[in-house]
């Protein structure tokens, strides 16, 4: 039984093993201030371990995804000491990196604009999908700061090159482009088109062992760091632990005798 902590900056609902995370500072284009963050952060610790949730979708009120670092509180902390800086921004890493490494799908749906952090907070899920009007920038350069903590994420998100010149040039794109150039995965026409694109995913997502999915994640994580007998080795491991265990035993067993495996759910 999935048992989620209080958060008073984000808004969660939780329905049929999904989890939907609203940014809800819409009055502000929900920023991603100390407390989005801290609340984000729980959110992450408390689903590590959680087979009940098979998914997570991360959202904002008011038509608008994200707005990216609150730049008030940049404001008050380059006053800070370089010390309490660095854990600053390493604090916002470690959420990236918790979000990066959950164990199920996530999906970003973004309407409005992803800006910035909030838009590097998307490339961490593992689907993003976006409206064709929505507004998109890494924009940290043309404030004077750098894309630090996000930036391994964009890479990842749209490759080497792209993300170079994305960030260096704080260069502005709509959700057409964001398509091409890789950011977002699917393009919808609008927020109700949102809802539809995300609920194919979501059955697609629901028909596959949650167990799978999780291995699948962590093996996609460590292949590129390793050797390529490396990669033989821990693609063989994480293989072997998969059929060997109660899922693969239900999967294979359930294929061959033609019915749905016990983790299936309807969206």
């Amino acid at each position: 039984m999935t048992t989620l902590p209080d958060t008073q900056s984000v808004e969660c609902e939780l329905e049929a093993g999904w989890l939907t995370v609203w940014f809800n500072q819409p009055e502000k284009r929900n920023p991603l201030t100390d407390d989005v963050v801290a609340d984000l952060q729980r959110l992450c610790d408390a689903l590590q371990d959680d087979r009940d949730v098979r998914g997570m979708t991360l959202r904002g009120r008011g038509g608008f995804f994200c707005a990216g670092g609150d730049l008030r509180g940049f404001q008050t902390m380059a006053k800070a000491s370089e010390q309490e800086v660095i854990e600053m921004s390493s604090t916002i890493g470690r959420l990236l990196q918790s979000l990066d490494g959950l164990p199920f799908v996530t999906i970003a749906l973004v309407e409005g604009a992803a800006m910035a952090g909030g838009l590097g907070v998307a490339c961490c899920c593992d689907v993003t999908i976006g409206t064709a009007d929505a507004r998109f920038a890494f924009s940290e350069t043309r404030i004077g700061i750098s894309p630090a903590q996000i930036a391994r994420y964009v890479m990842q998100k749209c490759g080497d090159s792209t993300g170079r010149r994305l960030m260096l040039s704080a260069a502005r794109f709509t959700g057409t482009e964001a398509e091409t150039l890789g950011i977002l995965d699917i393009v919808v026409r609008d927020a109700n088109a949102l809802v539809e694109a995300e609920a194919g995913i979501r059955a697609d997502v629901l028909a596959c062992a949650p167990g799978a999915v999780s291995a699948t994640k962590r093996l996609l994580k460590v292949l590129p760091s390793l050797s390529d007998q490396e990669k033989i080795a821990v693609a063989a491991e994480n293989f072997t632990q998969c059929l060997k265990g109660e899922e693969g035993v239900e999967g294979v067993a359930s294929f061959l005798e033609k019915r749905k495996p016990n983790w299936h759910q309807e969206a």
